[in-house]
């Protein structure tokens, strides 16, 4: 890890840290002193920073979930923001990093022409480098404890599924996976069937997900429908398994900013 830059954001106490892991951008912040919880999320371009945010507007992430901890009586959480790798020279680095990659190596066939060859694909070794480098190395630098019981990953959209293929892929990394808007059109009814069934099943593992009514998100309803009711099917219950829909939000960071605290109020209560 080799630190960037430090900065500061209005409503965040001390400074977020941008650091680069081989070629890998991530700003994280934790509370002084470090923290029992530790927040993953992807897109960390949208987290903390307007300059790097994709229309000028962040989740407010850290500002939030400052507040939820405090009104749940729990220290902040560590907050890890992974950036995706999307660059001028790598238009579709976001894609290589956040699609699942198993499904459609195991013939699952996206619903439009792709964009990228299955041999393209990187999503397993990204989250390998989240598990193994990036998460250890920043919660040893932020004196936070690096538990799986106490760690979410967040995401939205493509990130929505990536946090799902994590649950997935890494079950004993973490116990809770926020992800909103997921982006099931990529594949379809296909891709919730060959997802949904290999959540880890257990008592101490938390699935959230939602979506909106406006613009793209408008389209996830029966997608988002058919997977509740696979959850539904397999038994998950309330206590580890939410969906809600939030009317008159759309695909943007400030609809999600807008709810965010209610996904986090499911991890940390």
């Amino acid at each position: 890890m080799k630190e960037i830059k430090r900065f500061q954001v209005r409503g965040i106490p001390g400074a977020v840290t941008r650091a680069d892991f081989s070629g890998r951008t991530v700003d994280f912040w934790a509370p002084d002193g470090g923290s029992e919880h530790v927040l993953i999320a992807h897109d960390g371009q949208n987290i903390f920073d307007r300059k790097t945010a994709t229309f000028i507007y962040t989740w407010r992430l850290a500002q939030t979930a400052m507040r939820v901890a405090r009104e749940t009586g729990k220290r902040a959480p560590l907050i890890i923001g992974v950036f995706h790798s999307s660059t001028k020279n790598n238009p579709h680095g976001r894609s290589k990093d956040l699609c699942p990659e198993d499904p459609f190596r195991e013939g699952v066939q996206p619903a439009t022409t792709p964009l990228l060859s299955i041999e393209q694909l990187g999503g397993n070794a990204y989250l390998e480098t989240i598990f193994g480098e990036i998460a250890p190395a920043i919660a040893t630098r932020t004196h936070s404890n690096y538990l799986p019981t106490n760690t979410a990953m967040i995401g939205s959209s493509m990130g929505g599924l990536a946090t799902l293929y994590a649950a997935i892929k890494h079950s004993d990394k973490f116990r809770t996976a926020l992800a909103l808007s997921p982006h099931w059109p990529l594949a379809g009814n296909a891709l919730v069937d060959w997802m949904v069934p290999k959540l880890p099943q257990t008592n101490d593992f938390k699935v959230w997900m939602s979506r909106g009514t406006k613009g793209l998100d408008a389209s996830y309803k029966p997608f988002q429908d058919r997977a509740d009711q696979l959850m539904l099917n397999l038994n998950w219950g309330a206590h580890n398994f939410k969906s809600k829909v939030f009317h008159r939000t759309t695909h943007n960071e400030r609809s999600w900013a807008s709810y965010v605290d209610e996904p986090l109020k499911f991890w940390l209560d």
